[in-house]
């Protein structure tokens, strides 16, 4: 654990308020977990915000015991001496509300029935969960973020902090992110609705949490997980290699990659609940960087500070020329942009598994913002 942040708790702050959605409808009161790394300095500014993503949680670095055997989700992003030090940074990531890792979700108790909201909780879009991480910010007390830094659905978050509470944020930096989702990553998300609907478990959302509609949920995954890797990383990892433990005639018989994707989504049953995936799923599909706004040009004119861009060459389900949509956008409105495509076998994933890849790139910004 040496160039770790070490042991971490997981923090819950509590918001005896009513959050207006996108929707209309009122949610409240409210309650984010979350977890800093590193310490705040007395000028309250030295503050990066880390935004997760889909199936993310607070959890972003270091351990929660000295027996855990894996750290949080972007450990080797954050600690001492990393691109996000925490010997010069005071980090946050919080978990967004809908999930059902600690913040307001589905699983939730609602307040005026005394039971669990379950599908009686509001449809939500990104631009909800920016609302409610500020609640946050304003919480701790934190005048500006010094950067907002995500991947995936982190990367939206980061752009409608730097849209919506421009005088907040000093930069912001997606990474494998897109403005608007396309057609076919939301028919993607219908195949795993449809994978859980038809599940006769599921019960129109009304499971007990101990009895999910695991088999609905775990193709759901499947589905989701596709989509993060790319044909280059599953001819490196998998190729066409038959399991070892089936016959290949055997009519049951199971590719490598088959037994892989099992095996994912078994995993995911364990840890994450159903209602909330799909809560989640249906926000990724709203999202859109220009609603409520004119056009395209009228959101991002309100992007007042620098931005950092990346897109992965083999990311087929936010395309590099979705993010270099948004890129020529701003510098034709002259904003401060940077923007990078990188090189990388390793899909949608890439921003997890190769961060080596954009972290010289991240750290020499994050040195000019400071400056």
């Amino acid at each position: 654990m040496n160039d770790s942040v070490g042991i971490v708790k997981t923090e819950y702050a509590h918001f005896d308020t009513e959050l207006r959605l996108e929707s209309g409808r009122l949610l409240g009161p409210l309650t984010l977990a979350y977890e800093t790394y590193g310490s705040l300095n007395a000028e309250r500014d030295n503050a990066i915000l880390a935004t997760h993503a889909w199936t993310g949680d607070a959890h972003a670095a270091g351990y929660h015991s000295e027996d855990e055997r894996k750290p949080g989700w972007w450990d080797n992003m954050i600690g001492p001496g990393k691109v996000l030090d925490t010997d010069r940074y005071f980090v946050i990531c919080s978990n967004t509300i809908g999930s059902c890792k600690g913040s307001t979700g589905p699983t939730s108790i609602n307040p005026k029935t005394k039971r669990p909201y379950r599908l009686t909780f509001p449809a939500l879009m990104v631009r909800d969960m920016v609302r409610a991480q500020k609640l946050l910010i304003d919480h701790l007390k934190i005048k500006s973020l010094v950067a907002v830094v995500g991947g995936s659905m982190g990367a939206m978050q980061a752009i409608e902090w730097g849209i919506h509470y421009p005088e907040r944020v000093r930069s912001i930096v997606p990474i494998a992110g897109t403005g608007r989702t396309s057609p076919m990553a939301i028919a993607l998300n219908a195949l795993a609705r449809q994978a859980i609907f038809n599940d006769p478990l599921w019960k129109k959302g009304n499971y007990p949490l101990e009895h999910p509609p695991a088999d609905g949920l775990a193709l759901a995954r499947a589905v989701g997980h596709i989509s993060f890797l790319s044909d280059a990383s599953m001819w490196l990892k998998f190729g066409r290699r038959f399991s070892i433990r089936d016959g290949m005639f055997d009519f049951f018989g199971k590719f490598e990659i088959e037994r892989y994707l099992d095996y994912n989504g078994g995993n995911f049953v364990e840890r994450f609940d159903t209602n909330s995936f799909l809560y989640l799923a249906k926000a990724l599909d709203l999202y859109d960087v220009a609603w409520n706004f004119d056009s395209l040009s009228e959101a991002l004119e309100r992007l007042c500070c620098p931005s950092l861009w990346f897109a992965f060459s083999s990311d087929w389900l936010y395309q590099p020329s979705q993010t270099e949509e948004l890129v020529a956008e701003l510098q034709r409105l002259n904003k401060p942009v940077e923007y990078h495509l990188i090189e990388s076998d390793y899909g949608h994933d890439s921003f997890l598994v190769e961060p080596e890849k954009f972290i010289p790139m991240l750290r020499d910004f994050l040195t000019r913002i400071d400056a």
